[in-house]
């Protein structure tokens, strides 16, 4: 199906962060774009301002008279969290009407562009938007596809005048295996969505397959140590093609030097903290140099970088408290984001509220998040988040616990943990889960604001 001829979009899910950012981009170019999602949400709420109609009853007299029967220039947009029984996909299915993937539609779109693909199992999300933001903020321009809303613009989606996309490459569901990049950056390659791949080996064959899918002459950029070859590495604080150098906090800030094989660009300012920040501002820096950025113009784009929301994202911070909240799910990414905590605030106790998602990710996982959970002060824990799956018995929240060294633990509901934290006040609070957790992000920031 080529772009131009699509005039109708009906996207089923389109709550969902990657659904919503496409939503926009065809609002944008002038299509009849409307949706279904089974829940309210603020980004369902913000494209319903926008001008984009959104249901939330899986009813097919939901849907638009002009979606009821098959039009060449229409095309539905589906994600593979709908279950197969929706009344609304089955509607589609049923008329015969063109189906698309989120991921097979991105490929359709960087069709003839000059394209810059961010995979990575943790770190795709800030890498890309830094990119993105980057390219803009020096004037080179980009039109960008992410994983999160980006601070700076307020939006998942940023429309460019030029030919140069920044895309956020999933490997969930092999979704990265319908781009074919200029440029390519793997950040991370840890075993996750093993209900998908059945095991690491599976994943990273994946990934061998998304490299090799450059366009002739296209250049890979990959994190030091992982089993990739034919590009060029990066790191901080450590040996490879491309180095952060001379890392150290002043003033609360993370600074860095960039080195490459060419050049040395001293005292990059970044705003948001942690190693694994400094690894994803390399990368950045070195796309931008490919593309002829120059090294002032650089700085200074990533010293107002302003992150992305639900990344390391500061709630509260004033003089008595501090709440910071994070999407980290996974293991490794929570242990990257603790870490940068007690990096930046070593003298205060840390209090942890964290929500599992996925009963086979906490399954597959269970030693790892025990791990890294044990290195907060005190653990509050929430419920598995179930997403797209169904119980498995005898995998919950009180699996983890059971394994964590802490002696101040606990399991409660969200309501309670509101309860808790109005009670007890904690000086430096941080919530991290991929689920709903960010339903008590404000119920949180009122409490403390207010105590």
């Amino acid at each position: 199906m080529e772009l131009e001829n699509i005039k109708r979009v009906y996207l089923i899910g389109i709550g969902g962060i990657g659904m919503s950012g496409l939503a926009r981009y065809f609002k944008k170019r002038g299509v009849v774009v409307c949706g279904y999602d089974k829940t309210c949400t603020p980004l369902t709420a913000a494209l319903m301002n926008e001008g984009i109609p959104v249901v939330f009853h899986d009813e097919v007299d939901n849907i638009p008279v002009s979606f009821h029967e098959k039009d060449a220039n229409t095309l539905i947009i589906y994600t593979p969290a709908i279950p197969k029984d929706s009344a609304i996909l089955n509607h589609f299915k049923a008329g015969g009407f063109t189906f698309k993937k989120r991921s097979e539609v991105l490929g359709i779109i960087s069709k003839g562009m000059f394209t810059i693909a961010v995979a990575g199992t943790h770190g795709k999300t800030t890498t890309s938007s830094m990119i993105a933001h980057v390219l803009k903020d020096s004037g080179y321009d980009c039109s960008a596809f992410l994983g999160g809303i980006a601070s700076n613009y307020n939006s998942n989606v940023l429309f460019g005048e030029n030919n140069t996309m920044v895309v956020e490459a999933d490997e969930f569901d092999r979704s990265f295996l319908t781009l074919y990049p200029d440029i390519a950056i793997v950040t991370s390659m840890d075993a996750d969505h093993l209900d998908i791949y059945g095991d690491k080996s599976h994943l990273v064959d994946s990934f061998k397959q998304f490299t090799s899918q450059l366009k002739p002459g296209g250049k890979l950029l990959y994190r030091n140590g992982l089993d990739l070859k034919n590009g060029q590495t990066y790191a901080a604080n450590a040996v490879a093609d491309i180095q952060a150098v001379n890392v150290r906090v002043e003033n609360g800030s993370f600074h860095f030097d960039f080195k490459n094989s060419d050049l040395v660009i001293e005292n990059i300012e970044m705003g948001l903290p942690g190693l694994h920040n400094i690894e994803n501002a390399v990368a950045a820096v070195e796309v931008a140099l490919k593309l002829g950025i120059r090294p002032d113009k650089i700085r200074a784009a990533l010293g107002n970088f302003k992150g992305v929301k639900r990344r390391f994202e500061y709630i509260v911070k004033n003089k008595d408290f501090v709440y910071i909240d994070d999407y980290a799910h996974h293991p490794e990414e929570l242990r990257a984001c603790i870490q940068a905590v007690k990096t930046l605030y070593p003298d205060k106790k840390l209090t942890t509220i964290f929500q599992p998602h996925l009963f086979t990710r906490t399954r597959d996982f269970a030693d790892g998040f025990a791990e890294v959970l044990g290195m907060t002060d005190e653990l509050i824990m929430l419920d598995i988040y179930p997403a797209r799956e169904l119980p498995i018995p005898g995998i919950d929240s009180e699996m983890i616990l059971e394994k964590i060294d802490l002696s101040d633990k606990q399991i409660l509901t969200k309501h309670a943990v509101v309860d808790y934290v109005r009670e007890e006040k904690p000086e430096l609070l941080l919530t991290v889960g991929a689920g709903d957790i960010d339903t008590l992000i404000d119920p949180l920031k009122k409490v403390l604001e207010n105590a």
